[in-house]
């Protein structure tokens, strides 16, 4: 009997061994592989990085390569690199620049992210103001977009594109969006300065990826904003950074005329410094039709004001031509903004209605900010 009980108590002894050795071998292994992992990232962290570098030109073993810089190597390439292009993004050794494998990296620009892509719903009886303006740009961009076939019959091509100059808030922008609306063409809209990259030549593939982009959704209409930022007269003694905006803007002028036709893509550039503009960039062939667009006289601010408050809950007692005699020298976008003034000023009241009164405050308010901006202009040079 005695011994029974001692078997008994052998086995469950070597039983309760059993599992927990078969445990700790568990967690041993467990451990084993977190330390292995550990180990290769931390591997994996000391590799030193590789640079990512453009292919130029491929031979059997060796290749050309432009490196973010701009500098141009020719290296040699992995024998587990295979099937590579002029045109492919690599990564390289920083050491000897040897390529080590050929990277999915999208060869160009997401120029979405740069451009402002849309289609306008502004209609010509929302730009006050411009009639003579309005005509010229219908002459320009929509009659060729619209009936292309009344220039084949007379045997002339139509320019390709316009040029908007004069001072800002006279709405030249509105003018380029309500032309996009009237042919249903995609608008895209840039501006001059977002064209100028950090980079030797990115500056140049983005002006001519926009380009491609406007072809394929043309008809379209490439609205350029602050066009003298990129277009402004060429030195031959710069910075690399004035050298890198002169590439940019012959590439614009290579798009504007060279030898890819633009097709239903018109360009409309727009300025407020037409004095410092690069002769190239409106010779004829180019942005050679320029439309100046002044401040609006009386007649032209009553219209303004006229459709800035059309649906604004005015009272009885607003009478337009009064208040538009006030607003001698303002601009269209003054003119917006003497509305939406008006309007808090109703809003501060609790009123639903903007009265003569609270058209007047902001008329005020307006020229007040206007002189306060002039004033520390002029201070800059006291």
């Amino acid at each position: 009997m005695a011994e029974t009980k001692d078997k008994e108590i052998l086995d469950e002894v070597i039983y309760s061994y059993t599992a927990t050795s078969s445990s700790i071998e568990e967690e041993n292994k467990l451990l084993k592989d977190t330390v292995g992992k550990l180990k290769e990232e931390l591997d994996r962290f000391k590799m030193p990085p590789l640079m990512v570098c453009e292919v130029l030109n491929v031979f059997p073993k060796e290749a050309i390569i432009r490196i973010p810089n701009g500098n141009q190597f020719y290296v040699n390439i992995s024998a587990e690199c295979e099937k590579l292009k002029a045109g492919d993004m690599v990564l390289t050794d920083q050491k000897n620049l040897a390529i080590i494998r050929r990277v999915p990296v999208a060869k160009k620009f997401n120029i979405e992210k740069f451009v402002i892509v849309e289609k306008p719903k502004m209609s010509w009886s929302e730009v006050g103001g411009l009639s003579d303006q309005i005509r010229e740009v219908q002459e320009v961009v929509e009659l060729p977009l619209k009936k292309p076939e009344l220039f084949k019959k007379v045997g002339i091509s139509p320019p390709r594109g316009i040029l908007l100059h004069g001072p800002p808030g006279t709405g030249k922008t509105s003018l380029a969006k309500a032309v996009a609306a009237s042919t249903n063409s995609t608008f895209i809209e840039i501006v001059g300065s977002e064209l100028v990259q950090k980079f030797i030549g990115e500056g140049a593939k983005m002006v001519a990826e926009i380009f491609e982009l406007a072809r394929s959704k043309a008809p379209s209409i490439v609205f350029i904003d602050e066009l003298d930022a990129l277009a402004a007269k060429r030195v031959e003694i710069g910075t690399s950074g004035e050298r890198e905006v002169n590439r940019t803007f012959m590439q614009l002028l290579a798009e504007i005329d060279g030898f890819e036709p633009l097709d239903n893509v018109k360009i409309i550039g727009a300025t407020n410094r037409k004095d410092i503009l690069d002769p190239a960039i409106i010779r004829p062939g180019r942005l050679d039709r320029l439309i100046q667009i002044p401040l609006p006289n009386q007649e032209a601010i009553g219209d303004i004001f006229r459709i800035h408050c059309k649906n604004m809950s005015l009272d009885k007692d607003v009478k337009h031509e009064q208040l538009a005699k006030l607003m001698d020298g303002f601009s269209g976008a003054e003119i917006k903004a003497v509305c939406t003034e008006a309007g808090y000023f109703a809003i501060r009241k609790n009123k639903t209605k903007v009265t003569s009164k609270d058209l007047k405050g902001a008329i005020e308010k307006v020229k007040r900010i206007e002189k306060e901006e002039s004033d520390d202009y002029m201070g800059m040079f006291g």
